[in-house]
Parts: structure tokens; C-alpha cells; sequence
């Protein structure tokens, strides 16, 4: 029995499938994706822009291929990045087959934008040959047709019937390494659409609050998206979209995760917005230290309190912590016990020199 049942989260045990070397669904742990927005026959710039995503913690990273060109270039691009590579189809059938022809590892697609049967089979075949996955993307924003007419505008049934629709037309042509998503940039329609669905099907969720805005305003609608289906046990990978550096996206993405104790990467801090009782800066300090200790990927937890008030209980449940104290001496906890007063001059090197201390002892184990 956990020590703590209020932390429990019970995940939906679903169907695994494989993402090039990534394994998605069932027990594995949840995956953070991204997309690049370069142009994809830049190819130089394409590559650079994956390996940055893949450097902040991604496990999976989307691609355009609007044309010919474009995947044509993931032939190189596949080549140049250690992160499998899912490519973005919306209508032409022939980009899907090129792209798991030239190393994509998943295709998005809408098996009903595809048309005939014999183009999604050619597609299918093309998915199986190459060891390729398919997510199957139903999105609010470009339903079919005949569904928003009996719907009369996108709700979370009309998602799930969509849905349903294309996982029998993949199914109904013996391909089963597939995932899903019903995406709106409604937080409450996403939310019910993926509850729904979740009961409906044991195929592996791709969760996201799609077109969610600027940095701060869709952080905030995808913390609250995610982490309601995420706590409900709902979920097997992951997206933050945002009006923003996609390196970002997987920033918000992994401390959505870390939050909800589903994911543990790097250092999360533990830190107080500060006030008048503060013995040192402890928005400046909280700043230094996320970009010294970025490097970090090993889970530690770190807390920083500006003052004694709080930070004694706080140091107690963190493996490293400071405490604000009078006249510049500040105290230093290890494993939530006091270890030494430390100058606030001194801070920043000493948390640093402990939190690479701690890394390479753990890394031992």
C-alpha cells in the first residue's frame, strides 16, 4: 500500500504500440511530443530544430509533409536525429506512403481524408512494410462533413463518432499498431471527448489542446486539459501546442508530467513567490538555477524558501533545500536534514556543486 494513496494515479492499461524505438501505451511511461515549424526542406534547419526538441526531453517529434519535397527530405532528415519522426498527412495519400518510405516511424492521418479504400490500403501497406505506426487525428476543427451535419457543430460526441468511423476503416484492413487523438482548442470539449473515447477503445491516447495559443495562455489550457485526463488515468503520450519555440512546448509538457509525479526528469523546484520575509532573492535565484541546472536529467527534488516560515518542512520532503536566515545565513538541507549555513553569496555555487553531487551518486545506483 502506497504511503501516500492521495498521490495515486491508476492509468488505463492500453494496447502497446512502437513509435520507431519508443513504446507507447500500456505500463510505458508517457511520452512528450512536439512538432518543428521549419519549413521541412530546409533540412538543415529541420534537423537542428529536432535535435533541440529532443535535447529539452522529447521522446517523439512531428513533421510537416504538405508536398513531395518535404517527404522527400525526411529520407535525410530520419538519417541526422536519434528521435523518431512522425509525419503530418492531411490529404494526398502518396505523402504518407513516400514518408514511411523515407524513415518515418508514425503517420498522422484521418483515414477518412484519404478516400477510397484502395488508397488507405496502399497506405497501410506501405505503414506495415516500413515498421510505421499510424496516429489517426481527429481534430474539432475539420471534421467530416456528413458528421457536423448530423452534429451541427463540433461537440465531444461528434469526436468520438469520427473517431470510431476511422478506427474501423484502419481496423477493418487488419492494421492495429495505431493511436488517437480528438484535439479541439476547447478545454472542456477535449476533455469530454477523450473520456468518452477512453471507455469506447483500449488503442493507446495521444493527448492535446490543439491550437492553445501563446506561451502563457495555452500552457495554462493545457495544464488543465492534460492534467485532467492525465489524472483520471487517461493518456499515453502527449503535446503542448503553443504560439512558441516547440523546445518550449516540451518544457510544459515534462513539467506537467513531473508534477503529477507521472514523469521523473532533471530537477524540480520547489519554490515560494517570495515576500517581504525573504533573507535573499528568491525569484533571481530560482531563475540562475533553472538554467545551471538544466544539464540535470536525473530526478532531484529542490527547494528554495526565502524565509524559515515554510522552508524547514519544505527542506524535510526534498533531497536539497535552502531556507532564507537572519543577517545572510541561510541553511543548507540534505535529504531533509540540516547540513550547514550557507552565505547568500554563495547560493547559487553551493546548490549547483550539490545537485551535480547528488546526480552522479544516484547515477551510481
Amino acid at each position: 500500500m502506497s504511503l501516500r494513496p492521495f498521490r495515486n494515479i491508476n492509468r488505463k492499461k492500453t494496447k502497446v504500440i512502437n513509435v520507431g524505438h519508443v513504446k507507447v501505451g500500456g505500463d510505458n511511461p508517457i511520452s512528450v511530443q512536439s512538432m518543428t515549424n521549419t519549413l521541412t526542406t530546409n533540412v538543415s534547419a529541420t534537423i537542428k530544430q529536432i535535435n533541440e526538441i529532443h535535447e529539452e526531453g522529447a521522446d517523439i517529434v512531428r513533421v510537416s509533409c504538405p508536398d513531395k519535397d518535404s517527404s522527400k527530405a525526411l529520407k535525410q532528415i530520419t538519417k541526422n536525429v536519434q528521435i523518431p519522426i512522425i509525419a503530418d498527412i492531411h490529404f494526398h495519400y502518396k505523402r504518407a506512403i513516400e514518408a514511411a518510405e523515407n524513415g518515418a516511424k508514425c503517420l498522422r492521418i484521418n483515414p477518412g481524408n484519404i478516400g477510397e479504400k484502395e488508397k488507405i490500403h496502399d497506405v497501410l501497406k506501405a505503414a506495415k512494410d516500413n515498421d510505421c505506426s499510424i496516429r489517426i487525428g481527429v481534430n474539432a476543427g475539420s471534421l467530416e462533413k456528413d458528421i457536423l451535419e448530423k452534429f451541427k457543430e463540433p461537440c465531444p460526441e461528434a469526436l468520438v463518432e469520427s473517431a470510431l468511423r476511422n478506427i474501423k476503416i484502419i481496423e477493418d484492413q487488419d492494421f492495429f499498431n495505431f493511436k488517437i487523438s480528438v484535439k479541439s482548442s476547447d478545454v472542456f470539449l477535449s476533455i469530454s471527448a477523450y473520456r468518452q473515447l477512453s471507455k469506447l477503445t483500449e488503442y493507446p491516447l495521444h493527448l492535446g489542446i490543439t491550437e492553445a495559443g501563446s506561451f502563457v495562455s495555452g500552457s495554462v489550457k493545457s495544464s488543465i486539459g492534460l492534467g485532467s485526463l492525465l489524472l483520471d488515468g487517461i493518456g499515453d503520450t502527449i503535446r503542448v501546442s503553443l504560439s512558441d519555440d516547440p523546445v518550449k512546448e516540451v518544457k510544459i509538457g515534462n513539467e506537467i508530467l513531473k508534477s503529477l509525479g507521472l514523469r521523473n526528469r532533471g530537477v524540480k523546484i520547489i519554490s515560494c513567490p517570495s515576500c517581504a520575509r525573504q533573507a535573499f532573492q528568491v525569484i533571481e535565484t530560482v531563475k540562475i538555477l533553472e538554467e545551471k541546472l538544466s544539464h540535470v536529467k536525473t530526478p532531484i527534488t529542490l527547494s528554495i524558501i526565502g524565509c524559515v516560515v515554510n522552508g524547514p518542512g519544505e527542506a524535510a520532503l526534498t533531497d536539497i533545500g535552502i531556507t532564507g536566515g537572519g543577517k545572510g545565513n541561510n541553511m543548507l538541507y540534505l535529504s531533509g536534514i540540516q547540513s550547514e549555513k550557507v552565505l547568500t553569496a554563495d547560493i547559487i555555487k553551493k546548490v549547483v556543486l550539490e545537485v551535480e553531487k547528488k546526480a552522479a551518486e544516484l547515477e551510481k545506483n
